[in-house]
């Protein structure tokens, strides 16, 4: 699996242009390392430096007291790797699931899961698919009103400094130590009103209104003639200034309408991507992040959909089924997930493939009659094993959580923290595949210990005895 994903990393570099690249063993073993140990990137490529065993993990012959490579290149491989790769890493994972199954001979479990059944539906349709969805909590500053309006307003004062060196002219007034008081009057109130702080925005308004003025009318001053030169700001600038003025459009819209919501809302400026999403739950009723919804087979998760837009996770079932078919070779015999996903034109598309949906049935309850008691019974009975089999993947978002820090995303841009989710996924799919194959290694290391001991130390009986009950119950937890 290791050489399947090495070349599916190879697949993006290029042997003919530019320096040459790190090995895609080293690489993916950083990243393994990362997300099983919760290190940052400079932590890890420390700990890299340090550890011979984890030098060894990565593919280095010999020991090296000197950095892998520069902490800076996890941002590159972030962006190295794209859908199509860890899709390639997926296919990976499934055929070495598939198979350590060959080789147990399981014949009632499904490629990893469980399935049941025989003749011709048993070559069409085989295990259990779990689908659900999360949201992968970014690292950002909780998000307020009043608080985004301040932070503009410093980044269009910033903006105001550096552009008279540029465009000339002499500094504008801006206000800047009024505004910070106003600032600090409001947000160091232990419980500030809802007309304390209407107010307080009304004046953080006015502020970055009177700002951006300035700003458009120092850029007004580049004359046609010096159309050949380079814009005054730089590119980080640029963006800055982009952000804070879609941001104060939406503020004041928001302030006139008297409402708290508004499309595509912004709510960080250094992450202007990240949107928030109702979820209604009983930590947080909004999250933000990534909208991810994910599909279980057996104990591998996978992410099919990953958006930073709120949306239906209904409509991605389908997706769900034809991603689980394309991975394994067939249908699953029956799919489990909550009742948002029971919409009736689900409900009708399984039918046809004739997939069975785990789910409440639609429509109002049967009435309970003596004729039909004992079969109103054994319909409870097996919706109630239907929610107990869903039960894996709320597991899995605990354990990415709690674990592997799914809820504390810390890359800033779009394109890497999509890597960083996928990637916790990966190493989690890695943890769980690792549990099937310690058993085995550990099994044949025993036999050829105790060859060794039989031949040139037999006396050792006793201790070949202590070893062989350490091995038999480090496999019996793993099993």
């Amino acid at each position: 699996m290791v050489r399947t994903n090495g070349r599916a990393y190879n697949l993006v570099m290029n042997a003919d242009i530019g320096r040459p690249g790190k090995p895609a063993r080293l690489v993916i073993g950083a990243m393994i390392i990362k997300h099983k140990l919760n290190f940052s990137d400079e932590e890890t490529v420390l700990q890299i430096q340090e550890n011979q065993y984890l030098q060894y993990f990565c593919g280095l012959d010999v020991y090296e007291d000197k950095p892998p490579f520069a902490p800076s290149l996890f941002v590159d491989i972030r962006k190295r790797m794209s859908t199509e790769m860890f899709a390639a890493f997926e296919q990976g994972v499934v055929n070495q699931s598939a198979k350590i199954e060959a080789v147990k001979n399981s014949n009632d479990e499904s490629p990893t899961g469980s399935g049941t059944g025989g003749g011709e539906r048993a070559t069409t349709h085989s295990g259990k698919l779990l689908m659900d969805a999360t949201v992968a909590d970014q690292m950002i500053r909780f998000p307020t009103d009043f608080g985004l309006l301040n932070e503009a307003r410093e980044i269009s004062e910033h903006l105001i400094d550096k552009l008279p060196a540029q465009v000339g002219g002499k500094k504008v007034r801006t206000y800047r130590i009024r505004a910070r008081k106003d600032y600090l009057a409001v947000s160091k109130r232990k419980k500030a009103g809802s007309k304390l702080i209407r107010k307080g925005i009304r004046k953080q308004l006015q502020y970055v209104k009177r700002n951006l003025k300035y700003i458009s009318g120092m850029l007004d001053t580049l004359m046609p003639s010096h159309a050949c030169r380079a814009f005054p700001l730089q590119h980080r600038l640029q963006r800055q200034y982009w952000i804070i003025q879609v941001l104060y459009e939406q503020q004041q819209g928001m302030y006139d309408s008297k409402t708290r919501r508004c499309s595509d809302r912004i709510i960080s400026i250094s992450q202007p991507y990240v949107r928030p999403i109702v979820r209604g739950k009983a930590a947080s009723a909004v999250e933000f992040g990534s909208k991810i919804s994910v599909s279980m087979i057996g104990k591998l998760a996978f992410v099919d959909h990953l958006s930073w837009d709120a949306f239906n996770e209904s409509t991605d079932l389908i997706a769900h089924v034809e991603n689980y078919k394309q991975r394994f070779g067939v249908y699953p015999e029956s799919v489990h997930a909550d009742g948002v996903y029971g919409t009736q034109y689900n409900r009708k598309w399984l039918k046809e493939k004739k997939i069975h949906f785990a789910g409440k049935a639609l429509g109002r309850p049967r009435k309970q009659t003596p004729e039909n008691a004992n079969e109103l019974k054994q319909i409870r009975k097996q919706r109630r094993l239907d929610e107990r089999i869903r039960i894996p993947i709320e597991g899995k978002f605990g354990q990415g959580k709690n674990g592997y820090r799914l809820n504390q995303i810390r890359a800033r841009l779009a394109p890497t923290a999509e890597a960083w989710v996928r990637c916790i996924f990966l190493v989690m799919n890695l943890v769980a595949l690792a549990k099937f194959l310690l058993p085995k290694i550990q099994i044949d290391l025993f036999q050829s210990i105790s060859t060794w001991m039989q031949e040139h130390c037999i006396k050792h009986k006793q201790l070949l005895s202590h070893l062989k009950g350490a091995i038999s119950f480090k496999y019996s937890i793993c099993a």
